[in-house]
């Protein structure tokens, strides 16, 4: 059975005349009859009683009518709803973020949710571990967090920007006008610091785990707006990627001095699949957003 012949039995009923609906369909007599008698054929039952007069519907017909009205109905509600969704009128689309992204994802947001307003948008925030089980799992269509030192052979990575470890103070702290620190300059100080699992975290455990010994923590938390919080109203020190602190104010962000302070912000999305058209837009309109270009000028991908 195909929507067609369907289509063709739907207006032969409503006219009762084969000529004047094949008319209205635009196709020859002996099209319409072939594909009706074809749909009778494979429904195995007469849907119209034919003579040399006249055309009517047989019990049959009339108790398929409706059926076959819901049938061409659900069809262009189909058609319809791929059509808005391709062109973003309608959907949805979720979005993975670790706690860094967030700063650098409100005018973007704010300006996809104002163009194309009947998209539902849907955030979460986790690390990074849960954020990638999400992504292989098709619960998110993107995530955005910085590149993962653990490799996810279903995952590929497009880079957004760069960005590097800072010191991070508020601003009437003795450590806010310095250039740069060492982590040697950090042992004067009490510290808060971003709980294992956090990217900034995972970094530092990467690239000094042997100095840690060496820095007086005093708290660790995995929550970054209650830690920066902590930093404005405190001497406390903390260690983060430097967007972390986008459009934060009264806090300064130092660099570190490391070995390889280079963190790579990234957009990952699975292998080989689909990408939906909104979450494509969702990122164009991110790399091009403020918030990215004052980390980085590439804005070229998906």
């Amino acid at each position: 059975m195909e929507l067609r012949q369907l289509k063709y039995f739907l207006k032969a009923s409503e006219t009762l005349n084969f000529s004047e609906a094949a008319k209205a369909l635009f196709i020859t007599q002996s099209t319409l009859s072939q594909q009706i008698r074809q749909l009778e054929n494979e429904m195995g039952v007469t849907l119209f009683e034919r003579n040399s007069h006249e055309v009517s519907l047989t019990e049959v017909g009339i108790q398929l009518q409706p059926y076959a009205q819901q049938a061409i109905a659900a069809a262009d509600a189909c058609m319809q709803q791929a059509y808005d969704l391709n062109n973003l009128l309608i959907g949805e689309l979720n979005i993975g973020v670790t706690f860094t992204f967030s700063p650098l994802l409100t005018e973007t947001v704010l300006a996809f949710a104002k163009e194309y307003p009947h998209v539902h948008i849907n955030i979460f925030y986790k690390t990074m571990a849960e954020l990638m089980e999400m992504l292989q799992h098709r619960e998110v269509d993107f995530v955005l967090a910085f590149k993962p030192t653990e490799r996810y052979d279903r995952i590929e990575s497009h880079v957004l920007f760069n960005n590097r470890l800072t010191v991070v103070v508020n601003q009437s702290h003795p450590l806010a006008t310095k250039k740069s620190i060492t982590i040697d300059d950090l042992q004067a100080y009490e510290c808060a610091m971003p709980a294992k699992g956090l990217q900034a975290r995972n970094s530092l455990d990467d690239q000094l785990a042997s100095f840690f010994h060496k820095m007086n923590i005093r708290i660790e938390l995995n929550d970054v707006n209650i830690l920066l919080k902590l930093i404005k109203q405190s001497k406390l020190v903390t260690v983060l990627a430097e967007a972390t602190i986008h459009d934060e104010d009264d806090l300064v962000a130092i660099p570190l001095e490391m070995p390889d302070n280079n963190m790579e912000g990234c957009i990952h999305v699975l292998k080989q699949s689909y990408v939906k058209a909104s979450a494509k837009e969702f990122c164009k309109q991110l790399c091009h957003s403020r918030a990215i270009l004052k980390y980085s000028s590439l804005a070229n991908i998906l």
